[in-house]
């Protein structure tokens, strides 16, 4: 099996003198929620659509699951699914009519799969109901239900959260994690809210005026933002036996500069300064550090001047 479903390199993308999207290279594995994380315009909708294929790449090349060329990509894009920019509902319809319309679109023969998508995103009760009378979480769950037709592995949905209230949010949250829990599916979303997606993907691809600026694992981006006390010392092998002697402490971790990040003692700073004093600890560096996920995506694009 295909361990990446999706590679690019060096995919840009440019309208005259205008590049929108420049140099990306990213790898997306199997079974794994990847969250797009920037601003409006940063690229991501163009990326996306180079992905899919409604639009083509200046330069760069585009691998899915381990195939590359446009005439095998035009092959491998079915097994796709997309929502980009807009659910593409008809509202004059029923969220079983737009099902079938769509079904019937994509040249898919089982009619149990209407039903099977319906439930999924827990719409098969809507009846008569018009597309037009769904509240918006509804639209983008029957969007992301038309997207799942033809049980795709690799789905990819622009922006699907935004604009919703803090009860769609969780529900298509929901929704998300266990299409990809339970189907195996790679799912690569778009946002520019990272606190969101920090509860919903397992990767984070950050782009900023079409570039990568970090590709980051959730426990990377944990370790990154957890506050802690940061301490550097002319002995660190020392430093290490008094936390744990002294301070009774094992909850630190030593970095590859030879500081130590301190988890235990947030509120109590004083106790462990005077504690590596007491015990001879010569130390050159004792701050509190660590971001909220604002402050460190700031930080990622090049500091508050460049949001």
């Amino acid at each position: 099996m295909v361990k990446y479903v999706l590679k690019t390199a060096s995919l840009t993308k440019s309208y005259g003198n205008n590049t929108v999207l420049s140099d990306v290279s990213v790898e997306l594995e199997r079974g794994e929620i990847y969250g797009l994380i920037g601003q409006n315009g940063a690229g991501k909708s163009t990326f996306m659509r180079l992905i899919t294929g409604l639009t083509f790449p200046t330069s760069g090349s585009i691998e899915l699951f381990g195939h590359s060329g446009e005439k095998a990509l035009m092959q491998e894009r079915k097994r796709l699914g997309s929502m980009i920019e807009y659910p593409s509902l008809d509202l004059s319809m029923t969220a079983k009519e737009n099902i079938r319309f769509h079904r019937i679109m994509k040249g898919i023969p089982e009619l149990d799969i209407e039903d099977e998508v319906l439930r999924l995103v827990k719409l098969n009760d809507t009846g008569k109901k018009k597309a037009k009378n769904f509240s918006l979480g509804m639209k983008q769950r029957l969007g992301i239900a038309i997207a799942l037709l033809g049980n795709p592995e690799l789905l990819i949905l622009d922006e699907p959260i935004n604009g919703l209230d803090p009860i769609g949010v969780v529900e298509i949250r929901n929704l998300l994690k266990r299409i990809c829990e339970e189907r195996q599916i790679t799912i690569l979303i778009s946002s520019h809210n990272l606190p969101e997606m920090y509860q919903t993907a397992t990767h984070y691809i950050i782009i900023h005026k079409g570039e990568i600026r970090q590709q980051i694992t959730l426990e990377e981006l944990e370790e990154k933002c957890k506050h802690h006390i940061r301490i550097s010392a002319l002995d660190a092998e020392k430093l290490t036996s008094v936390l744990e002697l002294k301070l009774k402490t094992t909850n630190y971790r030593v970095m590859p500069d030879q500081s130590i990040r301190l988890y235990d003692y947030i509120n109590d700073k004083e106790k462990v300064a005077r504690t590596l004093f007491e015990n001879g600890i010569i130390v050159t560096n004792f701050s509190n550090e660590g971001d909220t996920l604002e402050d460190y995506f700031v930080s990622v694009v090049g500091g508050a001047h460049n949001v």
